[in-house]
């Protein structure tokens, strides 16, 4: 057997590590770098703000950077780097260089709220970085300071023309926006205008449950409800999306770019699932919603070697459950505070 055989079998070998119990092959893993956010979004963080994790006990570049390794060769073909905000950590762009010149991962994705991506994004595309996807969940500059508690709408709408002349576009340059009745709702048309001439893809992100950020169900709008509006002014193509994608898509005939809605809530795609996440102190997470972790972080720093991480994340994949909770479930689990806030999971 030749030596290039030899590692794609071991590699083969490996990604069988990353199936769980239903079958499903984890083949994408959101990366947070940094618990810390210059934003302080209403729907992410309790207005109280909360406490950070130790500086010594968040993960370093070289575990960031071993464990990536490490689930690259178990099969994962995409790394999303979330936080907070990734671009605030001070190294960011020497995990997305070193992250960019891994063999076998083929996409290296960021979400940011791009307030400093003018200083950022010649490197990052440099280094790599191939899908961007931008937090944006008003088009109003007073509705945007109220909503992040800091000013920026006009940081993060020039952050998007920049993305755009660095040839992001397409499915490779998405916005983000959570919505919710009664604070952003009203703007779901102006969002989908945006896509008569630009060339993105803006997704409407259903509001989820989480501890401190002030969830309640009047406030959800769901899915089906948002396509109806949209439609009273749009007509709307449903679009065909791959078995792993989150978003529901769809175009309005004629528009440059295209819509999708990601129904975590009302319409959950769980049975797809191929998504794993780990946290700026090296929790792996195998379920957005799911109270479980595991301490990459201490097992790493108690001398295991790759064969025992590996072990590890295999037994956690194996313990992944068919479906979340529920909405009531998530919920209940969210006023218990038996999950972490989101910014502390990695957007």
């Amino acid at each position: 057997m030749s030596t290039a055989s030899a590692r794609s079998e071991a590699r083969a070998g490996s990604a069988d590590l990353l199936v769980d119990r239903f079958g499903r092959r984890h083949t994408y893993l959101r990366l947070s770098l940094t618990e810390r956010c210059n934003l302080r979004c209403r729907y992410c963080m309790p207005a109280e703000g909360v406490p950070l994790t130790q500086k010594d006990h968040l993960l370093t570049t070289p575990e960031i950077i071993r464990l990536a390794r490490l689930f690259v060769g178990m099969g994962v073909e995409k790394v999303r780097l979330t936080g907070g905000e990734p671009l605030v950590r001070k190294d960011a762009e020497t995990v997305v260089e070193a992250l960019g010149a891994m063999p076998g991962l083929h996409t290296l994705a960021l979400t940011t709220n791009g307030l400093l991506m003018e200083r950022k994004l010649d490197r990052l595309h440099r280094a790599g970085v191939t899908h961007l996807n931008l937090s944006l969940d008003t088009l109003r500059a007073d509705r945007f300071e109220w909503l992040a508690r800091r000013p920026g709408l006009d940081k993060v709408l020039a952050a998007l023309d920049l993305a755009l002349d660095y040839g992001y576009a397409d499915e490779r340059l998405k916005v983000n926006a959570v919505v919710m009745r009664g604070i952003n709702d009203d703007e779901l048309v102006d969002f989908v205008a945006l896509t008569e001439a630009l060339p993105i893809e803006v997704r409407f992100i259903e509001y989820m449950p989480f501890d401190g950020n002030g969830w309640a169900n009047d406030k959800l709008v769901p899915y089906a409800e948002m396509l109806d509006r949209i439609g009273e002014r749009f007509p709307l193509e449903r679009l065909d999306d791959g078995p792993h994608e989150t978003a529901r898509t769809f175009r309005v005939p004629g528009h440059t770019g295209r819509i999708g809605v990601i129904a975590s809530m009302t319409a959950p795609f769980c049975a797809g699932c191929n998504r794993l996440r780990l946290t700026a102190d090296g929790a792996l997470k195998v379920c957005l919603f799911g109270q479980a972790e595991v301490s990459l972080r201490d097992r790493m720093r108690a001398g295991a070697t790759d064969d025992d991480l590996r072990a590890t994340i295999h037994a956690a994949v194996q313990r992944k459950k068919a479906t979340h909770d529920g909405i009531e479930g998530i919920a209940d689990a969210a006023r218990r505070a038996e999950n972490r806030p989101m910014i502390l999971i990695g957007g």
